[in-house]
């Protein structure tokens, strides 16, 4: 079973950046999608960024021209370059790999926390 390994989480103060990466343990067929979901305490996992294979990116309005999505393929490995971060940013953050339409795989989840 392939799983996804996350890192680059931590304490950050407002205004600061951070790097997440993902990457995957073994090989994925037919990526579909590539994203980073994020939940904070006591509210629903949300989409953060989502590259669709051959087609897009998707940003949520609330981290439009601060975060990036990036991806090496060849690695399958997934980034999250966040950018003047906000204490709303503060959450826990996933990754996830969608492949063949059917085959949902999640990280672990990085704590991410953006205080003074």
């Amino acid at each position: 079973q392939v799983q996804l390994v996350e890192s680059g989480g931590g304490l950050v103060q407002p205004g600061g950046s951070l790097r997440l990466s993902c990457a995957a343990s073994g090989t994925i067929f037919s990526i579909n999608t590539m994203a980073w979901y994020r939940q904070a305490p006591g509210k629903q996992r949300e989409l953060v960024a989502a590259m669709i294979t051959g087609r897009s990116t998707y940003y949520a309005d609330s981290v439009k021209g601060r975060f990036t999505i990036s991806s090496d393929n060849a690695k399958i490995a997934l980034y999250l370059q966040m950018n003047s971060l906000k204490p709303e940013d503060t959450a826990v953050y996933y990754c996830n790999i969608l492949a063949r339409a059917t085959q949902n795989y999640w990280g672990q989840g990085t704590q991410v926390t953006v205080s003074s």
